[in-house]
């Protein structure tokens, strides 16, 4: 399994959670081995030009804080964008590291259909205006190679056009939505036939009082003969082992009566960070 993120410019280099994610990047129990960032670089956030939006030249110069490789790759170019998508992949594999591909192309219309964005980029927009689109310039290249005939081009064009007109047509036939379609993996029984949840009535989940009994002596006690613990927590030790003895729990007790409960039957737990590791509570 490989993440993939898909970042905006001004959101890659404005989101406080991008800066976070890369800093949980390399940490042991939170990696995923590498994540590939795809920045779509289209220049322009909203409306912000990129000098009133940061402070740096890129939007992707926090990766750098991982030292995370950036490849700056002409979207214009769908060939060098593949091969620069290729090593990126490599670069994860091989070293389990967060690489970055940022694809430096524009936006051809406003940010919305009521966006005009003649008014606030002018000067920018006369230019695109001017831009042939990708899908043209890298046909007529592949056409004057010899790789592709006009023909074949416009087939292509043609059975995509088509594709999409028929799909348009079916959504017109459906008239209900079925919630279980937009679910890529249902968990069974949750819904019935027709995508409808089904009644939430849960499971009796209670435990003997011998259960709890038994987790409280253990949580309690401790786990090897003649070891000497710091006094502090052998007074927490014993004013467990007192409440579970006169039946009553505080918040502490209660939590490793569930993890106890859970562990015994077979479901791992696991916990995580600085209160975890200390013990704080």
């Amino acid at each position: 399994v490989m993440s993939i993120l898909l970042h905006g410019d001004a959101a890659f280099a404005g989101q406080g959670v991008v800066y976070e994610t890369f800093h949980l990047s390399d940490l042991p129990s939170y990696t995923t081995n590498g994540t590939i960032h795809v920045v779509v670089n289209n220049q322009i956030g909203f409306t912000t030009d990129p000098r009133m939006a940061r402070s740096s030249p890129y939007p992707t110069d926090v990766a750098r804080v991982v030292n995370a490789p950036i490849f700056h790759v002409n979207a214009d170019d769908p060939e060098a964008v593949m091969y620069v998508c290729s090593v990126a992949a490599e670069w994860r594999n091989t070293f389990n590291k967060d690489v970055v591909v940022d694809l430096v192309c524009y936006r051809r219309r406003g940010h919305n259909e009521m966006d005009e964005p003649m008014f606030t980029q002018p000067l920018m927009y006369k230019q695109i205006h001017k831009q042939v689109p990708v899908l043209k310039k890298y046909a007529d290249k592949l056409i004057a190679d010899g790789t592709v005939t006009l023909q074949e081009f416009e087939e292509e064009i043609a059975k995509y056009d088509r594709i999409c007109e028929e799909a348009y047509t079916r959504s017109k036939d459906n008239k209900i939505l079925h919630i279980k379609h937009w679910l890529d993996s249902p968990w069974p029984g949750f819904f019935n036939m027709d995508g409808e949840p089904k009644s939430m009535s849960c499971p009796p989940t209670g435990i003997s009082e011998e259960m709890l009994t038994h987790i409280g002596n253990v949580a309690s006690s401790v786990p090897v003969e003649d070891f000497k613990i710091h006094s502090g927590l052998s007074r927490i030790l014993k004013a467990r082992s007192e409440m579970t003895k006169n039946r009553v729990v505080d918040w502490a007790l209660a939590e490793y009566m569930a993890f106890g409960s859970v562990l015994k039957e077979g479901i791992h737990v696991r916990l995580s960070g600085q209160d975890v590791e200390r013990g704080t509570f």
